[in-house]
Formats: structure tokens, sequence, C-alpha cells
């Protein structure tokens, strides 16, 4: 049995339209003509992808398929991309073509419709700024240079040499697709000759190689805002990998990378930071100096305070990154324990052993 078209793109029956696109994405630039240049089995397997992703990305077409299982027979392109036309039936043409055309869209009425690639979107691309905790709080701008596939400079896209330019396809005069009698009935298939285009490029550009693609080094300038955290993503629209056939280009996807700090630990838009503190303060109570990123603060630890204790010192903590204020910074009281003490301090702390009982 053929494969169905939801098999075409390696995808469930009841896959999201979402899957359905990305899976599509990827198959399209794995067996895409540009990149696998006098391979056939790879063209082939292109128009089939093709050629699936057509019905499935339309609710209508991919209903009507759902429903009746297999469009081959009724009109509509199968995975090998086939489309009937009706052209050579008069008035019953026009109402078989009506019908089937609504099964996937490969009926047609005299040959009209068009084999043309769709425009294709660029691939998202994603690469990392590394930042010291210093500037992850108080925001920069980063320099990022990334490899990209992009128009090529020299033909500005078209493939052709400059000074030409594609010119219309001779095998399907510019239709795209190319017919061929079966009796009552003519099937079609998009042209060897110019893969579908309608046009084909006699000069190629002798940089791309009539791609009209070219790899290049660009680097971009990213402004980081105050408060990122390590592994925030800023999306750069429009940054990434070349469209195909018109379509527009991807993103650029930059992962902050924030080195950890020798005082802090963040959590969330708090910052821990450990005070040491003496027993007798944490006994009796007293005052310590606390470092903040905006400086050192004078923070009261209460009397009889616990080791491990937390208190707030608010709104000296990392930005928000929605712009609503700053978080806080979490004081946790370290109390330490002298290592050696003098005599006089020792007959202290056995007369406040003796008065603990």
């Amino acid at each position: 049995m053929p494969e169905s078209l939801y098999d075409t793109l390696g995808v469930k029956k009841g896959a999201s339209a979402d899957e359905i696109k990305k899976a599509y994405r990827k198959l399209a630039r794995q067996y895409h003509p540009d990149t696998n240049q006098g391979d056939k089995a790879a063209e082939e397997r292109f128009k089939q992808v093709q050629t699936a992703y057509d019905v499935l990305s339309d609710d209508e077409k991919r209903k009507a398929y759902d429903r009746f299982g297999s469009t081959n027979g009724r009109g509509a392109p199968g995975p090998g991309g086939v489309n009937v036309d009706f052209g050579d039936l008069g008035d019953l043409g026009d109402i078989l073509g009506g019908i089937f055309g609504n099964f996937g869209g490969g009926a047609t009425r005299g040959g009209g419709r068009r084999g043309r690639p769709q425009p294709l979107r660029g691939s998202d691309v994603e690469t990392e700024v590394r930042l010291s905790f210093e500037d992850s709080l108080r925001g920069a701008e980063a320099k990022v240079p990334v490899e990209l596939t992009v128009a090529c400079s020299q033909c500005g896209g078209t493939g052709a040499e400059p000074g030409t330019a594609p010119v219309i396809c001779p095998e399907c005069h510019g239709r795209g697709v190319v017919s061929e009698s079966q009796g009552l009935f003519a099937l079609s298939q998009p042209c060897p000759r110019c893969r579908g285009n309608g046009t084909v490029i006699e000069q190629p550009c002798s940089k791309c190689h009539g791609s009209g693609r070219e790899r290049r080094r660009r680097t971009f300038t990213v402004k980081i805002k105050p408060g990122v955290k390590d592994g925030t993503k800023i999306r750069l629209k429009g940054k990434g990998e070349a469209g195909q056939n018109g379509g527009p280009n991807g993103d650029l996807i930059v992962v902050t990378r924030v080195e950890p700090s020798p005082i802090y630990e963040r959590r969330g838009d708090d910052l821990i930071v450990q005070v040491p503190v003496s027993f007798p303060t944490a006994t009796l109570g007293g005052k310590v100096d606390v470092a903040t990123p905006e400086g050192s603060v004078s923070l009261r630890i209460p009397a009889g305070s616990e080791d491990g204790k937390l208190l707030r010192i608010k709104g000296r903590g990392a930005p928000r990154l929605n712009g609503s204020g700053q978080g806080d910074v979490l004081a946790r009281v370290r109390i330490q324990v002298p290592k050696r003490v003098n005599k006089k301090e020792r007959e202290l702390l056995e007369e406040l052993g003796k008065a603990a009982g």
C-alpha cells in the first residue's frame, strides 16, 4: 500500500498544525534540490513532502483527506506529487475538477494550476553570549558573531550571474508543471527542468553556483536588559537563516550565560548573601554591614538570632525584567565560632557556661 501523507511527513494522523509545519520544514531543508543537486531521489522526495504539506496544512483539504482516506484516485495529489487534469472533459471536467479539487487541491481545469514551491521560512539560529554577574544585573550591550546562510552578495539571491536573470522555462513555459495524456485524463507533475519554479537559470552565479545563497559571518549588537538570568533567551526577529522561494528569514535566538557570583546566590529576583555574625551579636543583638549590588548597608541583627536565619533587605536585589522594580537581598546569618580564645575570653565563657546551667 502507498504511504499516507502523514507517513510522508513522519507525523501521526492526529498531529497538530505546528507539528506538521515543523516536520515539513525539517524534511524540506533535508531534501531541497539546492542542497542535493543531481540527486533524483532527493528531488522526488522533496516533491512528495511538498505535496503532503500542501494538503495537510490546509484545514479543509485535511478534513477531506481524513474522511475519504488516500487522495489517490480522487483527483488530489498523492505522495508522488501527481495531479489529475480534467481539462479534456469539457463541462464535465469543470464539475469533476471542482469536486476533486476540494480533496487536496490537485485537480485542475486545463492544467492551469502551477506546482511551484511555496515560500519557506528560514531556520532559527541559536547562539550564546557570556556575561559577568555584575553585567547581568546592570544590563549591557554585546557583540554576537554568528555564521548564517544569507542571500548571495553577488547575485542578490537570484542565483543568476549579475547582468543576467532567470528566464521562462522552455519545458513547461513557466507553468511549473508538465502534463502527460492518459486517455481521458492528463497527469501533471512538477517540471523536471525547472523543478516547479517556472524559471531556469541559464548563467548561474559564479559565487553561489545558482543557489542564490551563501554562508557568511555576521555580527549583531544585542541589548541585554538588566536582571537577565542564566539561560534567558533574547529573540532577534528576522536575523536568522535566509528564507527560500521568497519566504521570510528565521530569527536569531541569543541565550545568556551568566558567570556565578563569588558573593551572591540568585533565587528568582532575590540575592542571598552570607553574613558572618559574632556569637555575642547574635545573642544580644546589634548591627552589621551587608554588601548589596548598590553598596553596603547597615543591617540590624535581632537578639537571639540563630545560625541560618534569613533577614530581608527590600529592594536591593536583581532588577525584574518586566521593569516592576527589584527583588530583595536576603542576608543569611552565619554565627562565627572563634577557633582560639585568650585567657580573659576563656574565663568569661566559663562564667557564661556556669550561668547557663
